[in-house]
């Protein structure tokens, strides 16, 4: 089984690692609950890092004197990145205070 985003192979699970996972995962589901566990894992550090965001803007926000902001993640999200003063994780490392 091969893993790749965007046209690049990330890894490859050899048979044997497949037959160590299939002795905990049903052979008849185990393509579709690998795919289920990798989108877990994405959709869980998407969920995690909306939450930082989200903790450290709105008071930031509430300061600026705005005062309704999207109730749509994705939405909010992009009022934040669209702020002058917001910098992504390589920059605010880049640019310590």
């Amino acid at each position: 089984m091969k893993i790749s985003v965007d046209n690049q192979e990330l890894f490859t699970l050899s048979e044997t690692q497949k037959k160590v996972i299939k002795d905990y995962v049903h052979a008849d589901i185990f393509e579709q609950d690998m795919k289920r566990r990798l989108q877990w894992v994405l959709m869980h550090l998407y969920d995690q890092s909306f939450i930082k965001l989200k903790n450290s803007w709105e008071p930031r926000l509430k300061d600026l004197g705005i005062q309704s902001v999207p109730t749509d993640p994705d939405a909010f999200a992009e009022l934040i990145f669209a702020r002058p003063e917001y910098l992504d994780r390589k920059n605010r490392d880049s640019n310590p205070k």
